[in-house]
């Protein structure tokens, strides 16, 4: 029983040291942009990445459970250009200028080629760099977001007017209806807190630009692409066919019970999708 109970006490620490070593690769950095700095964490290095975008007033803290994961690749999780620790100068939050701000942290950590995984609002962030940059682009992964408008502008102005009369008031509201079904209480406060951290004017300014019809063109995504979803009405009955009439190369999984922030929620099970993707189509070294 000693013996046990020692190997146990070992293992443990092991576990422990091993964790902590992890932790202790992610580095955080900053790219200059223009006349702004974009924060980034960096774990590992190589010219190919997988590259995790934040969505809506979030941060790059919300791919904490994937900057752990998949062993050596090259990971980067970005804070977009006016949110976490990136400047937040007055300016128009569009999708190319989010994505402009991307390239400059590939610039600054050498990646010539990466897969983008954009959450909500990064979705069309990680398209719109597609269209920018094709040729650093490896591939796709569309976590619960949203490749056309799924809101009339009219309906869209009217979600949007009682943010701009009083933003500090509407927006609590608005971010609990976007955790939804969350049911970790320690996770949801986590995530609310962060949000309601992004200043108004980056808010407000980035969601009219995920607003741009421009945006949302039917122009073909010639790289793989891997849609994960949460199931739910907010989702059209022919989402996969939409999806798969853009992306040629789309593998596509919407998954029951979980919330908008299914890669925090599942961390685990969405990391094995990501990397089954990364197998089958042989990118990123795999």
């Amino acid at each position: 029983m000693l013996v046990v109970k020692r190997l146990f006490f070992l293992a443990s620490c092991f576990l422990l040291f091993t964790v902590t070593v992890a932790a202790a690769e992610i580095e955080s950095r900053f790219a200059k942009f223009g006349d702004i700095k974009i924060h980034y964490q960096n774990r590992g290095k190589g010219d190919r990445a997988l590259v995790f975008v934040h969505g809506w007033s979030g941060n790059s803290d919300f791919w904490r459970p994937q900057m752990n994961d998949f062993g050596s690749l090259h990971l980067i999780a970005v804070d977009l250009a006016g949110h976490g620790m990136s400047d937040k100068p007055q300016v128009a939050y569009t999708m190319e200028y989010l994505a402009r701000s991307i390239e400059a942290v590939l610039i600054d950590a050498k990646v010539k080629r990466a897969v983008l995984v954009g959450h909500s609002m990064g979705t069309p962030v990680v398209r719109q760099f597609y269209r920018l940059f094709p040729k650093k682009t490896a591939g796709l992964v569309i976590v619960d977001g949203a490749l056309r408008m799924i809101f009339p502008k009219e309906q869209m102005d009217q979600f949007m007017a009682p943010l701009k009369a009083d933003y500090k008031a509407a927006v609590p509201g608005v971010i609990d209806g976007i955790l939804g079904p969350l049911k970790d209480e320690k996770l949801r406060s986590e995530i609310k807190t962060a949000m309601l951290s992004t200043p108004d004017y980056v808010a407000l300014s980035a969601m009219e630009g995920m607003a741009d019809p421009t945006l949302y063109k039917n122009d073909t995504i010639k790289v793989p692409v891997l849609a994960v979803l949460a199931k739910s009405p907010f989702w059209p009955p022919d989402t996969e066919t939409f999806l798969r009439s853009l992306a040629p190369n789309l593998q596509y999984v919407e998954w029951d019970g979980v919330s908008h922030f299914l890669m925090m929620e599942k961390a685990q099970e969405f990391d094995q999708t990501v990397e089954g993707f990364l197998v089958k189509n042989k990118i990123l070294g795999k």
